[in-house]
């Protein structure tokens, strides 16, 4: 086709990307305000459901760290063998338990405290 027409073709390409994320943000943020207001209009409880399951999170960053685990681990074996595919899989493991931790009860109950003196 020609490098004008491929320079067009993406830039209409990314331009029609850029209208689906903002629509897609812009409804993200009309329900995580639409739920605060109804928290507000409870009186301030929190509903358990929606603080508590955050299934989706934990499944999203547990798919990305696994797509990113396999060219990072074939980087680190690439580059220094054993020793660098070790070091690679510790990062990661490392990466997930920082993770992981922000979910442990006591932290929860903690935050839940945190909150309640906030309010």
């Amino acid at each position: 086709m020609g490098e004008e027409y491929d320079a067009a073709l993406v830039e209409s390409f990314l331009e029609k990307v850029g209208q689906r994320l903002d629509g897609a943000v812009d409804r993200q943020v009309r329900r995580q305000l639409a739920e605060q207001q109804m928290v507000v209009a409870r009186g301030g409880a929190r509903p358990k459901q929606a603080a508590e399951s955050n299934f989706g999170e934990r499944f999203g960053f547990a798919i990305v760290s696994l797509v990113l685990a396999v060219p990072l681990s074939a980087i680190g074996a690439a580059n220094a063998g054993l020793a660098g595919l070790i070091v690679t899989w510790l990062g990661i493991v490392g990466v997930n338990a920082a993770h992981a931790a922000r979910l442990w009860p006591w932290q929860r109950t903690s935050q839940r405290r945190k909150s309640d003196w906030e309010d």
